[in-house]
């Protein structure tokens, strides 16, 4: 019992220490009750609980419990976990591909990210994921779901999912290997249209878009593509917007205290065309996504297209918590605010024209479909035939094959088109946009 009293002496000095006398009488008695409830707590499981748990162990345990109560994206990094997202930082890494996250409890594909082993396999965004090979999500956190997802490359992996539209679970195999992201795409549509994908926002984004529009001066037209975008880093979010836009607020960041507001600015000095826009997005877009798509809307510079967005507009701070920073807290800081003042999160962006995925008249399947999202979760105050998914044909192949060909071409076919409503209905409002532009 020595070790349980020492521990609450010693938490209730250190929490005292850190305040005046003046503070302390100021202060409520239930602070410092609250404090010594925690220590006793963690007292009694170190002394009482069935399996021997270290201190840290249990005080690990502890800092992780908070986070996940606190909202879906605080978290608690271990050595093992800051290790993981200081590799996928630079973008290269054994995995799937897949941005994950938490909605009501589940584990949720919010998108597949293009050309990875996920995409290819057949994940879709929205996809539940009810196992990890043999292991269940169910209270699961969102942290061990992307450790055992990640792995040695060429190594297979199961995931069964339920699929809206499904009657029974999938089980879907994906091969394991090293992401490199391509995060910026350019094509032609009819010669005289730029279409733009951007997979993924990372630190090449800004400067990839900026070659590819330097390259095409000429344009009468831009489509960009944010479908299935996860999201990424704020800075290349801003930098893309500003391409665009040469004035105004971009976004701004509120905290707890509403007074400590931080707003970015568009510059007339790195803009570069002031060509019709039309902004392609859906349930899949998320995050940076939706400060693009929703800033370019508020300033009136592009017509959005598609399916209503995520709604994933909170702030996220790495905190170390230990002076070598093995050890991290992710932190939710502050919520993001377009230009117009409205906020993004647990609402997305609904775009001006709203366009399902799927083939047009004359089109065939739709190799893009995507479907919208549901209600996500925000902060408050078996598989039919398994050949179809994992089978490798000849016919399997020969598509595989036909469509990388396409992918390699820097032009957007008519059959392209045909198979995708979306990019359809996008094109013909860009076209539209050109002829009132005139």
């Amino acid at each position: 019992m020595k070790k349980f009293l020492l521990a609450s002496s010693i938490a209730l000095i250190f929490s005292q220490a850190a305040f005046s006398q003046e503070q302390k009488e100021e202060l409520p008695k239930s602070r410092f009750e609250s404090l010594t409830k925690l220590t006793q707590v963690i007292g009694t499981v170190e002394k009482y609980y069935v399996d021997d748990l270290k201190l840290q162990e249990i005080v690990n345990k502890a800092i992780k419990g908070l986070m996940e109560e606190l909202d879906a994206h605080s978290t608690f990094l271990d050595k093992k976990s800051t290790k993981e997202m200081s590799i996928q930082t630079n973008g290269e890494f054994g995995g799937l591909g897949i941005t994950v996250g938490m909605r009501d409890g589940a584990l949720t594909v919010i998108s597949p990210i293009d050309g990875t082993p996920a995409d290819k396999a057949g994940v879709k965004a929205e996809d539940i994921i009810l196992k990890i090979d043999n292991k269940s999500t169910l209270n699961m956190t969102l942290e061990e779901a992307v450790g055992l997802m990640r792995g040695k490359p060429k190594t297979k992996i199961d995931l069964t999912v339920v699929r809206k539209g499904e009657n029974k679970p999938l089980k879907i195999t994906i091969v394991r290997d090293i992401i490199k992201i391509d995060s910026v795409f350019a094509k032609t549509i009819n010669k005289n249209l730029l279409y733009l994908r951007v997979t993924s926002f990372d630190k090449n984004v800004a400067s990839g878009l900026t070659k590819a529009l330097n390259e095409h001066k000429n344009t009468k037209g831009i489509i960009l593509d944010l479908r299935n975008n996860p999201g990424g880093l704020l800075t290349q979010a801003i930098g893309t917007v500003d391409l665009f836009v040469n004035s105004g607020v971009i976004v701004s960041q509120k905290g707890r205290d509403a007074t400590d507001e931080e707003k970015y600015y568009a510059k007339s000095s790195t803009t570069l065309t002031d060509a019709p826009m039309v902004v392609l997005v859906n349930g899949g877009s998320a995050s940076a996504s939706e400060i693009v798509s929703g800033a370019l809307q508020d300033h009136k510079r592009a017509v959005l297209v598609g399916e209503k967005t995520f709604g994933k507009g909170s702030v996220q701070a790495v905190l170390p918590i230990v002076k070598d920073r093995s050890e991290n807290i992710k932190l939710t800081i502050a919520k993001y605010y377009l230009p117009s003042g409205r906020t993004i999160q647990a609402k997305g962006i609904t775009p001006d024209v709203i366009a399902y995925p799927g083939k047009t008249v004359s089109g065939k399947d739709n190799e893009f479909q995507i479907k919208e999202a549901d209600l996500k979760k925000h902060l408050k105050g078996e598989l039919d035939k398994v050949s179809k998914v994992t089978k490798k044909t000849k016919d399997d192949k020969k598509t595989k094959d036909d469509k990388k060909t396409k992918d390699d071409k820097k032009v957007i076919t008519k059959e392209d088109i045909a198979k995708d409503n979306q990019l359809n209905s996008a094109i013909n409002i860009l076209k539209s946009l050109i002829i009132m532009n005139k």
